[in-house]
């Protein structure tokens, strides 16, 4: 006759810490050891086991009298007549660290999880006003009151006198009212030509990009680490001109030139105006007769009233009265439907009312290579992509990658492409990768003429960190390059890390994130024209 199962009975409940535990049964042919039979739980001490004698053990098999445990431990609270639950914490965990979560959140007695909101959102930034004191009467009144001279940094595209021109009329305007401006030397150059501005004024600085210590490569990157703000003697150097002095960039030109204003702040990035100057203009929503009237609004020199919201609204010419921010007015640039009667769209907010700017706030990646035998051999931040290819080999580029040192694939392409949603439309896109919305915290990742037809562009969330190496049985090496510059040949043993860097480029919106980017697509690449199908 077969004996019948004993169960162990489950005494108390555990905290939101642990795990149940399975309740095991004790057969004949079991033979334990010990009257006792610990249950190994995940994290705690205090799991509590009862046997037939009335003798009760902790996962330690530490032997504990049942009289001893405390009455909320035998018992689960009762409310209204029913066993209570036990809550539930939420919480982000990512590769180095933990943390409370903040878009998720546990409600109600049954554990409902919830999104208190969307992950991303329209950023916009204003300056504080400072109040004074006016009148005898003591009372106070907002006024924008500036405790320093702003500084605007001006980056203006080479070789082009007709940019020039307007560059020399904007900093006039800009010093005549105490602005800074922070010029670099080639700039600077080509002003001393003109000799219409006093460059020994005060308020016309020279601009030196300083690297931030940690970025570069080779000896570059030595000096940056072993550098810091003191001369031998202790006494504290000047801080350079990039990193604390410019309040707004303006970036007169192309995309190109946007890209190289995001490569000299390695770290923190003033908010970026980009005034159209190039051949494209993808990312330079601005028309250059706006640069002046935009530089005031952005830096809150000048307010814009809400009874003229429907002048900057509806006119579509800028004038002395105000900005005018219609998509119509954008260099006449713009690619407009032939019929928007049925499309009852909500017309765009004028540039800088309430005082409030739209940003984008386009990630970068922080990358670095590192030598196989695990040295550091250089760092870079990236706005657009990071492109590992084969280079001039004749042989497909051989790379193993991972997620969060999980195996991701092996690639066996002409390379792979890491980009962020501002790179989507650039190379990534032209690889067969999807286009992206810039507010959308991603990375993606897209192959570039795989040897397999099931490899196609994946997206992966911003948080996971990237890493690529060159096999040591690959039949040759790899070349990388860092938004397509700094070229790096990678040897085997070598890898790529790939990470959202912690300072993102601040761009200026003319509209907002939306309506820019969707403008500059229908701009560009006259994305989804075609001719409009007649009605039956």
């Amino acid at each position: 006759m077969k004996l019948p199962c004993l169960f162990l009975p489950l005494l108390g409940f555990l905290d939101q810490s642990e795990a149940f535990a399975p309740i095991i049964p004790l057969s004949r042919n079991a033979a334990p050891t010990s009257p006792l039979h610990s249950i190994e739980p995940r994290t705690s001490d205090d799991l509590i086991v009862q046997d037939t004698k009335k003798i009760v053990a902790n996962s330690k098999n530490e032997k504990v009298p049942l009289d001893l445990i405390p009455p909320q431990e035998k018992k689960p609270q009762i409310i209204n007549g029913a066993l209570s639950k036990r809550k539930m914490e939420l919480a982000w965990c990512n590769h180095d660290s933990c943390h409370e979560a903040i878009r998720e959140k546990v409600v109600g007695e049954h554990n409902h999880m919830e999104l208190t909101g969307p992950a991303t959102g329209q950023v916009v930034y204003s300056w504080e006003k400072y109040s004074k004191e006016s009148g005898s009467s003591g009372t106070t009144t907002a006024v924008v009151q500036v405790k320093s001279p702003p500084a605007v940094l001006m980056l203006v595209k080479r070789d082009e006198e007709e940019l020039l021109l307007v560059a020399v009329e904007a900093i006039k305007e800009l010093t005549s009212i105490g602005v800074q401006v922070l010029v670099d030397s080639t700039l600077r150059g080509d002003l001393e030509k003109h000799g219409d501005i006093d460059l020994d004024s005060e308020l016309i600085r020279l601009f030196y990009p300083k690297p931030l210590p940690g970025f570069g490569s080779g000896d570059q990157l030595v000096d940056s680490l072993n550098d810091s703000d003191t001369d031998d003697e202790g006494v504290e150097q000047e801080c350079p001109a990039d990193t604390s002095d410019a309040d707004l960039v303006v970036t007169l030109g192309g995309d190109g030139l946007l890209m190289y204003a995001a490569h000299i702040f390695s770290g923190p990035v003033p908010p970026i105006l980009p005034v159209a100057g190039g051949s494209m203009g993808f990312l330079t929503p601005f028309a250059r007769e706006e640069m002046l009237e935009a530089i005031l609004i952005s830096l809150g020199l000048r307010e814009v009233a809400d009874d003229d919201e429907d002048d900057l609204v509806n006119n579509d010419s800028s004038g002395t009265d105000g900005l005018k921010i219609s998509q119509r007015a954008n260099n006449n640039m713009q690619i407009e439907a032939t019929d928007r009667e049925g499309y009852n769209e909500k017309p765009p907010l004028a540039f800088g009312n309430n005082a409030q700017i739209c940003i984008s706030m386009r990630m970068r990646l922080d990358c670095r290579i590192f030598g196989s035998d695990g040295t550091l051999r250089c760092r870079y931040p990236v706005l657009n992509e990071v492109v590992i290819d084969r280079g001039s080999s004749p042989y497909l580029a051989s790379l193993e990658c991972f997620c969060d040192d999980v195996h991701l694939t092996t690639v066996q392409a002409d390379g792979i492409i890491f980009s962020t949603p501002t790179g989507s439309t650039a190379y990534s896109m032209a690889a067969g990768g999807s286009v992206v919305h810039p507010a959308v915290p991603a990375i993606l990742v897209t192959p570039i003429c795989p040897h397999v037809l099931s490899f196609r562009s994946m997206v992966f969330p911003d948080h996971v960190v990237l890493r690529c190496y060159v096999p040591s049985d690959a039949r040759s090496t790899a070349c990388v390059y860092f938004d397509g510059k700094h070229r790096t040949e990678l040897h085997r043993g070598d890898s790529v890390q790939i990470q959202m860097s912690a300072h993102p480029v601040p761009t200026i919106n003319r509209a907002d994130h939306s309506a820019d980017w969707l403008s500059s697509l229908k701009r560009n690449f006259n994305f989804n024209t075609r001719v409009r199908q007649s009605p039956l």
